[in-house]
């Protein structure tokens, strides 16, 4: 069974709105152990989502292998 919720946000900055997705996605992780597949669907969800999962050692790692 597939169920769709639709969040509508007014007045959200930038930082609000990349704390909502990172939120989110944290969810569906949680969620997926007890079989909730959750799909976060939202502009530069993708992007925000690889930027705030990154671990600060990444960086110093691409450098040192170049």
């Amino acid at each position: 069974m597939s169920r769709k919720i639709t969040l509508t946000t007014n007045a959200i900055n930038q930082r609000q709105w990349s704390t909502l997705i990172l939120e989110l996605n944290s969810m569906s992780k949680s969620w997926k152990r007890f079989g909730v597949d959750i799909k976060v669907n939202a502009a530069n969800a993708e992007r925000i989502i690889k930027w705030g999962n990154k671990r600060n050692d990444d960086d110093i790692r691409s450098e040192k292998s170049t």
